[in-house]
């Protein structure tokens, strides 16, 4: 598993638990594929910002 906040480690297709605005108070994960990446920046402490194929945005805390 790779850590989600760095930008290299993220590509379209990957399957990833992201973590929805809503649940940052429980931390409760979100899984699915990343459809696209809306973070420019290579790098971002808190997770890169994706969106799913379902729709949802979130920053990804794992890559499987």
């Amino acid at each position: 598993m790779k850590k989600g906040n760095l930008r290299s480690n993220i590509h379209r297709g990957d399957a990833v638990a992201i973590i929805l605005k809503k649940d940052q108070p429980t931390g409760a994960l979100t899984f699915g594929r990343v459809a696209e990446i809306l973070t420019n920046s290579q790098t971002h402490p808190h997770g890169i910002k994706v969106r799913l194929t379902d729709g949802s945005v979130g920053r990804v805390q794992e890559i499987y």
